[in-house]
């Protein structure tokens, strides 16, 4: 009875089977209709118009010869060995040359700038002292008053993925490279619907008689599409999906379309963090040619290393980079693509692959963290990213390999001469040029190769005395009341708090000395004075100034910001002391000049922009001050590290115990500010003079900084005044000061020890006497 139930109960089962197969097949068909639709729609929506995220190149500055330029033969061959140009007896193509004596022999490339392109040349550039004489034209005899070379590329700005290619058209492509691409990689590539099942029967048959996966069947479709679409994950799930988009890929697009596309997607290669894909990138990467330019041997090479880019790689591993090009060139004969005469020629031929690879991840970190900074008040993320922009620089490669070099030696010096324990010290230095405020070296730790914290434009630090020059500059404006004579009292002050606490600043030796002249205080650094007549004009009206000199950031109206208790970047100071290295002439600091799309389109040019701050006179004051800080006052150690017709002007920085060591300073070209310090804020126990000092002085001595020009403005004159009184001085006074006032502003009295009364009624007889005359 049992047995007839349950045979009953199957045949009912079969009965709705029956009933539900048909709708379960046809909900499957639905499915699997719903799911091709969905990845036609993805292929088709990724792959139209822009199909690759491009990165953002970013260029230093153009090397400009002219007549006159002061370059060395060194520094030019470092240049160009920045842009890969090489060395030969006899140049002939573009990026080579040869050195005989004084004279170079040049071609340079050609470039498309934002302004316009610069054709390749064929150049002799004489040399006599380290300056540049002449540069001659070969092929028209020529002088040529001024030539451009490339920039050098300095890195990108990188999608997540850090994928990096250099787009080319399939015409451009050099013939044989296809033809040994399809031949190795996929010989029915132009027959097959984007599967090949014989290639797929073969690749089973294969794998099974070794026992595991040997031989692959995927076509140059599916190879793409992986690449493109899917992951590298070994699953049936993953096969499916490759075949049924390969399939649907081919129906949408022709053969040239996806050989195109594959050419600029395959993986051929690692740079670092960076993924080099596409032969038009590879080839810049193996050869330092575009892909038009490779020869049989290098064009069989990059085709050998698809099959494996990390086990081929002919830098690292050129015997089997080496064996597997020979047996590209060996099948490329047997398809009868090349003649044999033609593969016995390449396969004894050399790798011939550079030495290095044309790095695209940067080698100067921190420059290319301003440059992104930068770029992000007008672009989106995206757009760096993906867009393939061409960002052109100010950096300049020179200044900024010797200010890296001096940084990281002297700061190791630092360490041992004060006994600090090694790599515990870390330093910041921004130089920028002095008039136009464009940024030519950053260097953001003693490490500038590390891309981490950037302490040149992150390291929020107090500045301490930097910040005087803006006091006394506030006060300067008020000529009427204020000049570089005006008597200070240097005694000890208290200033109650609205907390109820007491503000008692000292000065660094903790001495008071009286009565000083304004000049003094500021060049000797005295805080006490400099406090006193923060004070007295106002700590709101500093802080306008701080405004005005480039200072955005919120100021709390606190008495102790009168002596550095406030919180700036080294790059802020830049800011701060450029309106006085241009003479009142404020400009924004930058680091980007042009931007420009891939096809030469130019998208905007960073313009200069510059407004006068301040009276050019009432700068010249404080900047004649700034030149005594580094004659006579606390950085008079700089005499003895710079040339003795060097006239710079600066200012040294310590705060409180000894935490953060500072120098900001100018010659008449060139701005540098240097920051020195521990990252958690711990004492250092230097002075600005003994820390960040000798670090600026180094720096400028090496980077071609030209003599500040101290010419009086023309309303501005010199008064000999008695430094013990403020007043006008004469020969029988001991201690003379020769200031500058501005016209009308000079004290009208003479000093005790030239006469007093006395000597004013015999000036005002004689001025009597003139206007009677006139």
């Amino acid at each position: 009875m049992a047995i007839k139930q349950r045979r009953r109960r199957r045949q009912a089962d079969r009965r709705n089977y029956g009933r539900w197969l048909p709708q379960l097949v046809i909900v499957l068909a639905v499915a699997l209709t719903g799911y091709v639709v969905y990845l036609d729609f993805k292929i088709t929506a990724q792959f139209e118009g822009k199909r690759w995220a491009l990165p953002a190149r970013v260029y230093a500055r153009p090397l400009e010869l002219y007549p006159g330029v002061k370059l060395t033969p060194v520094q030019l061959v470092e240049e160009l060995d920045d842009l890969k140009y090489h060395q030969t007896p006899q140049p002939s193509t573009p990026a080579s040359f040869s050195i005989s004596r004084d004279e170079f022999h040049l071609i340079t490339r050609a470039f498309t700038f934002w302004d316009r392109p610069e054709p390749s040349h064929d150049l002799r550039v004489h040399f006599v002292d380290d300056i540049v004489t002449e540069i001659v034209d070969n092929a028209s005899g020529n002088s040529l008053p001024i030539v451009r070379l490339d920039p050098v590329l300095i890195g990108g700005i990188y999608p997540s993925h850090n994928e990096d290619r250099v787009l080319v058209k399939l015409e451009d492509v050099p013939p044989l490279l296809t033809q040994g691409l399809i031949v190795i990689e996929d010989r029915a590539f132009y027959h097959h619907i984007g599967i090949d099942p014989r290639a797929v029967s073969r690749a089973m048959f294969a794998n099974l008689k070794a026992g595991g996966i040997v031989q692959g069947g995927s076509t140059l479709t599916q190879q793409l599409i992986k690449n493109y679409f899917l992951t590298n994950e070994q699953t049936l799930w993953r096969k499916f999906n490759e075949a049924i988009m390969a399939l649907l890929l081919e129906w949408h697009y022709d053969k040239d379309e996806i050989l195109e596309a594959y050419l600029n997607e395959v993986y051929l290669g690692q740079d670092a963090h960076r993924a080099i894909h596409g032969f038009g990138l590879a080839s810049r990467f193996y050869f330092e040619k575009p892909v038009d330019k490779l020869e049989l041997p290098q064009i069989a090479l990059l085709v050998a290393i698809v099959k494996g880019p990390s086990y081929y790689d002919p830098r690292r591993h050129p015997d089997r980079a080496l064996e597997r090009r020979n047996l590209v060139l060996e099948v490329m004969a047997q398809q009868h693509i090349i003649t044999d005469a033609q593969r016995l020629s390449a396969s004894l031929a050399p790798l011939s692959v550079t030495p290095r690879a044309r790095s695209g991840i940067t080698t100067y970190p921190a420059f290319l963290d301003l440059v992104r900074r930068e770029l992000r008040r007008d672009y989106r993320e995206q757009d760096l990213t993906s867009e393939g922009l061409q960002v052109f620089t100010t950096l300049d490669p020179r200044i900024q390999r010797t200010v890296e070099k001096i940084v990281t030696e002297r700061v190791a010096q630092l360490e041992r001469r004060h006994g600090f324990e090694p790599k515990t010290l870390e330093a910041a230095a921004v130089v920028a040029t002095a008039e136009d405020g464009e940024i030519l070296a950053v260097t953001g730790g003693r490490d500038p190769r590390y891309a981490g914290f950037n302490r040149a434009l992150d390291a929020m630090r107090q500045v301490g005395s930097l910040i005087k020059p803006a006091v006394y500059l506030t006060a300067l404006q008020r000529s009427k009341q204020y000049t570089l004579a005006t008597v200070l009292n240097d005694e000890p002050l208290s200033v109650e708090m609205p907390d109820g606490k007491i503000w008692s600043p000292k000065n660094y030796d903790e001495t008071f000395r009286g009565p000083v002249l304004m000049h003094t205080a500021l060049a000797n650094s005295y805080n006490v004075p400099t406090a006193r007549l923060g004070l007295a004009i106002g700590v709101d009206n500093v802080i306008a100034t701080l405004g005005k000199l480039g200072i955005q950031r919120d100021v709390q109206p606190y008495p102790s910001l009168l002596l550095g208790a406030i919180a700036l970047s080294p790059l802020d100071v830049a800011q701060m002391y450029q309106t006085f290295a241009a003479r009142g002439f404020s400009t924004p600091l930058r680091a980007v000049r042009a931007v420009m799309l891939p096809d030469g389109q130019p998208v905007k040019r960073y313009a200069l922009t510059v407004e006068e701050a301040f009276a050019p006179e009432t700068i010249y004051l404080v900047n004649t001050v700034l030149n005594e800080v580094v004659r006579e006052g606390t950085g008079a150690a700089l005499r003895g590290l710079l040339p003795a017709d060097l006239v710079v002007a600066g200012k040294t920085g310590t705060t409180d115990d000894y935490r953060d060591s500072w120098f900001a300073g100018f010659a008449e070209n060139l701005l540098g500010v240097v920051w020195v310090g521990n990252d958690d804020n711990r004492s250092i126990g230097l002075t600005g003079s003994s820390g960040a000092l000798p670090v600026w002085g180094d720096m400028m001595r090496n980077i071609d900084a030209r003599p500040f020009d101290l010419s009086l403005p023309a309303n501005v004159e010199l008064v000999r005044i008695d430094s013990d009184s403020g007043l006008r001085a004469t020969s029988g006074c001991e201690h003379i000061v020769e200031l500058p006032f501005i016209n009308g502003s000079a004290p009208e009295d003479y000093a005790p020890c030239a006469g007093g009364e006395v000597r004013r009624s015999v000036d005002k007889t004689i001025n009597w006497f003139k206007d009677i005359l006139d």
